[in-house]
C-alpha cells in the first residue's frame, strides 16, 4: 500500500497514514463503476455470439475464458506498473488499454470472426486489470484503516450501478437486433454478411465506451500528481506469491476464485435459463433486460452491507450470505416459473458483499504489501475463466443448465467456511 502524510494530532500518533482527498474517493468510484459495466456487458454478448456463430454452451463460455484469463496473466505485470507509475498514470494505462480492446471490435465485426471477438475481449480485459489493481488498494488508502471493510462495500455498490445499467442497455442495443433468420439456417457468404450485418450493433456499443474511456483518461491526467509522497515497497518478479503461504490471505484469495467464478456463470446462463419454457418462457431481449436486476440486487446489497458491517462481523455476514445464495440455487432448480426465474435472479443479493468483503478480510495486516496482495487477488479472479467453462461443460453433457448451477453452489459453499473462519480480525 502507499503512504502519504495523513491528517495527524496528538491523539492519532501511531495510526497507520491515509489520504484526506474526497474528490479522489469520487474518481475511483467511478472507476469501479466503469469496469463493473463493462465486465457484466459479457452476459448481453454471450447469447448474441452464440447464436452468431452457433456455438454450443462450452464454446459460449470462451467468451469468460478470455475476458478473465487477462486476470492470469496480466495481474501481476499490473501491480508492478502500478507501483513503477503510481496509481493515478496506472489508471490512465489501464483505461487507455480498454479503448484499445473496445477499437478492436471494429476488425473483429468487419472479418466476421468469432477468434477476433475473443482477442477484444482479452486485451479490453486486461485494462480492466491494471484499473481494478488501482481501484481495490487506493478506495482503502483514501480514509482511515478502520472502515475500510465499509468503504471498499460502498465503492463496490457503484461497480454494481455499472452492471445494472449496462446489461439494460446493452440488451436493447445488442439483443434488440436480432434478425428473423437464424445463422444456423445460413452459409458461405451469406452468412459471413449476416454476421458481420449482426455484429455491428456491439460495434456500436463499444464504439461508444471507447470515446467515454477517453474522456475519463483525460480527466484522470489532471489528477496524476494529487497523491504526493506515494511509495510502494520494492518487489521481486514474482511478488506477492509467497502471501499465499499466509492461510488468511491464501484461503481468502481462493475464495475470490471462486466467488468470481459463480457470479459469473450465473450472469452468463441468466438469458438462456430465463428463456427455457418450464421458467420465463422469455425472449432474448426481454431475459436480457433482467440480468439488470441479477446485478441490481448486488447494487442494493452492497448499500446494506456497508452498513450492516458496522454492528456485524464481515466474516459472520459473509458466512450467512453464502448460505442464503445455495439456498437459493436450489429453490430455483427444484422449482418452475416465476419463482425458479426469479429466484436466479436474487442470487445478486447474496452476492452484494462477498467480493470486497473476501477481498478485505484476505488482505488484513498486509500494510506496504497491499498492491502485491491486490495483483494475486486479481489473478484469483482468473476463476470467472475456468468455472464458467466447466458450467458450461456441465450444461452441454447433461443437457439440464439446472444441474450444471450445482457447481457455483459448491463454490459458495467454500466461502461459506472462509466466512466463518475470518469471523475475527487478523
Amino acid at each position: 500500500m502507499a503512504h502519504t502524510p495523513a491528517p495527524t494530532s496528538a491523539g492519532d500518533a501511531g495510526t497507520e497514514a491515509y489520504v484526506d482527498a474526497p474528490e479522489l474517493r469520487l474518481f475511483v468510484m467511478g472507476l469501479f463503476f466503469i469496469f463493473g459495466g463493462i465486465t457484466s456487458l459479457n452476459d448481453v454478448i454471450i447469447p448474441k455470439l452464440k447464436e452468431l456463430f452457433t456455438l454450443n454452451y462450452t464454446q459460449a463460455m470462451l467468451v469468460q475464458f478470455c475476458f478473465f484469463t487477462a486476470y492470469l496473466l496480466i495481474g501481476i505485470p499490473g501491480a508492478k506498473l502500478v507501483k513503477k507509475i503510481g496509481y493515478m498514470r496506472g489508471a490512465v494505462a489501464g483505461l487507455l488499454t480498454m479503448m484499445v480492446g473496445c477499437l478492436l471490435f471494429i476488425p473483429a465485426s468487419q472479418n466476421a470472426t468469432y477468434g477476433l471477438f475473443l482477442l477484444a475481449l482479452f486485451v479490453l480485459a486486461s485494462g480492466v486489470v491494471i484499473v481494478q489493481v488501482v481501484a481495490n488498494p487506493l478506495i482503502s488508502l483514501l480514509g482511515k484503516p478502520e472502515t475500510a471493510h465499509s468503504r471498499l462495500t460502498f465503492a463496490q455498490a457503484f461497480n454494481s450501478l455499472g452492471t445494472t445499467l449496462f446489461p439494460v442497455a446493452g440488451s436493447t442495443l445488442i439483443l434488440g437486433g436480432l434478425a428473423k433468420v437464424s445463422a444456423d439456417q445460413l452459409s458461405g457468404a451469406e452468412l459471413d454478411a449476416y454476421r458481420t450485418s449482426e455484429s455491428l450493433a456491439i460495434v456500436h456499443g463499444y464504439l461508444g465506451i471507447s470515446v467515454a474511456l477517453a474522456v475519463v483518461a483525460a480527466t484522470v491526467w489532471m489528477f496524476r500528481d494529487r497523491l504526493k509522497g506515494e511509495r510502494h515497497e520494492a518487489s521481486a518478479a514474482l511478488a506477492g506469491f509467497d502471501l499465499l503461504r499466509r492461510p488468511r490471505f491464501g484461503f481468502g484469495a481462493l475464495c475470490i476464485f471462486l466467488y468470481v467464478g459463480a457470479e459469473v456463470s450465473i450472469g452468463s446462463l441468466i438469458v438462456s435459463y430465463l428463456m427455457q419454457g418450464h421458467v420465463l418462457a422469455l425472449q432474448e431481449q426481454a431475459a436480457g433486460k433482467l440480468i439488470g436486476l441479477y446485478w441490481g440486487g448486488a447494487m442494493v446489497g452492497r448499500f446494506i452491507g456497508s452498513a450492516v458491517m458496522r454492528v456485524i462481523s464481515p466474516g459472520k455476514l459473509l458466512a450467512w450470505v453464502a448460505v442464503g445464495a445455495i439456498a437459493l440455487i436450489l429453490v430455483s432448480t427444484s422449482t418452475t416459473g416465476a419463482l425458479s426465474g426469479y429466484s436466479l435472479l436474487a442470487i445478486g443479493l447474496m452476492n452484494a458483499i462477498m467480493f470486497p468483503t473476501i477481498f478485505s478480510l484476505a488482505s488484513e495486516k498486509l500494510g506496504p504489501r497491499a498492491a502485491d496482495g491486490s495483483g494475486i487477488i486479481n489473478i484469483a479472479i482468473f476463476g470467472g475463466a475456468v468455472v464458467p467453462l466447466a458450467t458450461g461443460a456441465i450444461a452441454d453433457l447433461t443437457g439440464h443448465l439446472g444441474l450444471a448451477l450445482l457447481l457455483p453452489a459448491a463454490c459458495y459453499a467454500v466461502i461459506a467456511a472462509f466466512g466463518h473462519y475470518a469471523r475475527r480480525p487478523a
